[in-house]
């Protein structure tokens, strides 16, 4: 899917993810200066999200799910706008929340929303997570000023709901290296998006 530049890493990548569950409810907050804000407390400031056609990207929080675990979903509305759907954020750290916004956004970034979903938990699934992934926490660190601090925070959140999950700690921990290695690759979350949406022969915006 992206050549070399992120393969080796997703190989690392198995198991569900925490990061999608069903969602019943929808609540939706709009912000201001192109980002959209939730309006309850607790919640972080969402991202300015564009998809890979240049729509932008709503933010709408719900209170179902899955008790005690934050979780996002990245689809398109029954009127066919992009969304992010964001369940239980109270539940979860303010890094956490960052990071699920920026996974569900890079899907609608790469284009995964409007693909064929492929098999669950097959190869080209796990490596859309994979480079999700990889998005988000570069979007952290270059957009947010994410250091060795906050990816911390975020490993320890990320450790504490798949492990309730149910996850091994091998899974657990082969997520963890993946987003590290990223961390650490200089390269900036849009040299990933470009070269994703390059090899599945869309438009670079």
């Amino acid at each position: 899917m992206t050549g070399n530049l992120e393969r080796s890493s997703a190989h690392h990548i198995c198991g569900r993810l925490v990061l999608m569950t069903s969602v019943l409810a929808l609540t939706l907050f709009t912000g201001s200066a192109g980002a959209q804000l939730d309006g309850a407390a607790g919640l972080a400031e969402a991202p300015v999200c564009v998809n890979n056609k240049g729509e932008p990207v709503q933010f709408r929080t719900t209170g179902r799910g899955r008790p005690g675990l934050a979780a996002g979903m990245a689809i398109r509305d029954s009127s066919g706008k992009p969304v992010v759907l964001r369940s239980n954020y109270p539940a979860a750290p303010r890094v956490f929340q960052q990071f699920i916004d920026r996974h569900e956004c890079a899907h609608h970034q790469t284009g995964d929303v409007d693909r064929p979903h492929p098999p669950r938990n097959g190869p080209e699934h796990l490596m859309n997570e994979s480079i999700s992934d990889c998005v988000a926490i570069r979007r952290l660190r270059d957009e947010e000023g994410f250091g060795e601090p906050e990816f911390d925070r975020l490993a320890d959140a990320l450790r504490t709901d798949m492990t309730k999950i149910g996850f091994p700690e091998s899974s657990i921990a082969s997520r963890i290296r993946n987003i590290s290695g990223c961390f650490a690759n200089p390269a900036s979350a849009r040299d990933l998006i470009d070269q994703v949406l390059k090899e599945r022969g869309l438009p670079v915006q």
